[in-house]
């Protein structure tokens, strides 16, 4: 015991944060809280397959909440959700490109929302390729390239041998690793709301929008005291989200707590620039996990569970909260 609190005062040592590297893009961290915000399942969460016309009428109602709050954004895309029996289909495609045409950039998020913990190497490696035709094209129109990815279910595989060769593969192909601080389970409330919107339940749907920030505010308490615990400060946040119509719905209402709460939005690059996120992180196993908590493995603390889901979000969301996946 004596060693491991040893070991995690002088990590915390360590990591103060340091004058000078980046200070011309980042905003000053100590003049208050900072985020970083991405959303994954891009162009959007087939949730029940709505139609194209319903989906683009949220995507729309979502980037109009993300641009009335100032907030950059990276979007990270599964190019499998641009096909239709196998033939990429031009109106999903232009689902893809309303993101692009507001300013949002892309990452890659896999072509099939596959696992590094269940598929080979070689097979998952592939499917990356296989998510970039589209999504790299599309940046490339707009001068830009193909910068980062982001692990489906946030698993970096069970073993550190099979971790480490991808991460090799992916910097050969130009790719950085895109962090996540706060980790929730926002998608179980999403499939909730949108079970509730099939079936035509306005009150539950109401219900559940109105639990959902407030439990997204107890997460973002969460990560303030971890990142306080293993650093000695506030770190700037990435938070983890998805494109799906409870945010199309609660996106603004979102922002305004964490405005509220003294955060400015900062884009993914000048988050990454605090020291915190080049800590030390060797994990590989079965669970998906935030860097914050990947992190306090890696010092011998035990992160703590997400904050509860209310009972009536569980019981709403039924079996397709775990049909329809998170991260």
């Amino acid at each position: 015991m004596k060693n491991r609190l040893f070991s995690f005062l002088l990590f915390a040592c360590l990591l103060v944060p340091f004058a000078g590297a980046g200070a011309a893009e980042q905003p000053s961290i100590s003049s208050g809280r900072t985020m970083a915000v991405t959303f994954d399942d891009l162009p959007f969460v087939l949730e029940y397959w709505p139609d194209v016309s319903t989906m683009r009428d949220w995507i729309g109602q979502l980037l109009q909440q993300i641009n009335a709050g100032q907030v950059p954004v990276v979007g990270f895309v599964n190019e499998g959700k641009l096909y239709n029996q196998g033939q990429l289909d031009d109106a999903k495609v232009g689902l893809l490109k309303m993101w692009v045409d507001a300013g949002v950039e892309l990452g890659n998020h896999t072509f099939s929302h596959a696992s590094l913990n269940q598929a080979p190497l070689d097979i998952f490696e592939q499917d990356v390729i296989r998510g970039e035709t589209v999504t790299k094209g599309l940046l490339e129109e707009r001068g830009l390239h193909l910068r980062y990815f982001r692990y489906p279910f946030l698993q970096v595989g069970l073993t550190l041998e099979k971790r480490r060769a991808f991460e090799q593969f992916l910097a050969g192909r130009g790719y950085t690793v895109a962090p996540v601080t706060l980790n929730s389970s926002e998608w179980i409330f999403a499939a909730a709301y949108i079970k509730a919107w099939h079936q035509k339940d306005t009150q539950l749907m109401q219900r559940i929008a109105d639990a959902y920030v407030p439990y997204m505010e107890q997460v973002v308490k969460q990560g303030e005291k971890m990142s306080v615990d293993l650093f000695g400060r506030e770190i700037p946040q990435v938070l983890l989200v998805h494109a799906n119509a409870l945010n199309a719905n609660q996106f603004g209402a979102l922002v305004a707590m964490l405005k509220r709460r003294g955060y400015a939005f900062v884009t993914l690059a000048q988050a990454m620039q605090d020291p915190a996120y080049r800590s030390e992180d060797n994990y590989a196993g079965p669970d998906g996990e935030s860097d914050l908590e990947r992190w306090a493995r890696a010092v011998g603390l035990r992160p703590p569970a997400n904050p509860a889901v209310p009972a009536f979000v569980r019981q709403a969301a039924g079996l397709i909260a775990y049909t329809y996946g998170g991260y």
